[in-house]
């Protein structure tokens, strides 16, 4: 038996499937009132509980070999600092606690790219540089920062864990509609008006799913993998959703400098509006971070493989289209889907 904890996130649900593709019994460990829409028609055992409850983490973990540990939250926009800890940082806590007392044999965590101390420009970023709290983005960043932390101390005690480190994840089967999910959507239903300039490292989130199998199959105890992709300019992400849609990209970029202005005041536009955040100070930030990203540790010693990000692209426009995200009167430029 394996435990899953986030199982109807992007990542998790493409985990849940491929864990189940190959014949794993899996329990998927689901809060209260959470919509299991992600998991409709999957095998799999559900029970109720939170990574924020101890307690229901010890009922769900028993009789479990392998623990993989993706719940959690993942925001770009301010103010949400405390719940992002108590989820991010003491949701995991509770996790390695749990596997330590049912005798879990091995935790695989999800952390996140954002959790390692970004470098100066032009310096590549790998398993050597530090998950430094105090040296990483507030918010989000620090939350991962903080949990892997954590997961790194149950080694420490004795826990049988593994950590992953997955860039910007893209790709089909993205029931809650990530950022870049709702970018894709708003750009192939022609409300994508400007973009910025800036460059990002994408990853497929098949591909993400199954080097965190990797990594619990093959990954050394207290070793970080991180999971990359394709380092990616916006303009040239704009460029291959019109080559796939059809749908002309838009012309105008706005300058960066104005964007970070725009940025102050774009939380209170997306409460009002309800709209799924694109544009905020973090956001822009990560465009303009250091994205010159190595996962050949990964490579070398879990056999990891990434698609191009066209491909990635090209088979999440095809789902977000078979799925109802975007306008039925769209014609796109199918390009064929590939699992």
């Amino acid at each position: 038996m394996v435990v899953v904890t986030g199982a109807t996130g992007h990542i998790g649900n493409v985990l849940v499937r491929q864990l189940l593709a190959r014949g794993e019994k899996v329990r998927a460990v689901i809060p209260p009132a959470e919509d299991t829409t992600p998991l409709k028609g999957l095998k799999v055992e559900v029970v109720e509980g939170d990574v924020c409850n101890a307690s229901s983490l010890t009922q769900a973990f028993k009789d479990s070999e392998i623990v993989y540990h993706l719940a959690g939250i993942i925001s770009i926009l301010p103010g949400r600092g405390r719940l992002l800890h108590q989820v991010n940082v003491v949701g995991t806590q509770n996790v390695v606690k749990a596997c330590m007392e049912t005798g879990v044999q091995r935790l695989v965590y999800t952390s996140s790219i954002h959790a390692i101390e970004e470098p100066p420009h032009g310096t590549m970023i790998d398993e050597t540089l530090p998950c430094n709290p105090d040296r990483v983005p507030k918010g989000y960043g620090r939350s991962k920062a903080r949990a892997t932390l954590a997961v790194l101390d149950g080694v420490e005690r004795g826990l049988n864990a593994v950590i992953v480190h997955p860039t910007g994840v893209i790709g089909p089967y993205d029931y809650r509609v990530s950022e870049m999910g709702q970018l894709t959507i708003d750009f192939v239903n022609g409300s994508l008006k400007v973009y910025i300039d800036g460059t990002y490292d994408y990853v497929d989130v098949r591909d993400v799913a199954r080097g965190i199998i990797l990594a619990g199959d093959k990954g050394q105890s207290g070793e970080r993998y991180i999971l990359s992709g394709e380092q990616v300019t916006v303009h040239q992400l704009m460029l291959m959703l019109q080559e796939i849609s059809g749908v002309k990209a838009p012309s105008l970029r706005v300058p960066v400098w104005l964007a970070r202005i725009a940025a102050v005041f774009s939380p209170i536009y997306y409460q009002l509006t309800g709209t799924k955040p694109r544009f905020t100070t973090y956001s822009i930030g990560v465009l303009c971070s250091n994205s010159l990203i190595c996962s050949a540790k990964a490579r070398r010693e879990l056999g990891f493989t990434a698609r191009p990000a066209r491909q990635s692209i090209n088979d999440a426009v095809s789902w977000f289209k078979e799925n109802g995200y975007i306008n039925p009167g769209q014609n796109l430029n199918r390009q064929g889907s590939h699992e």
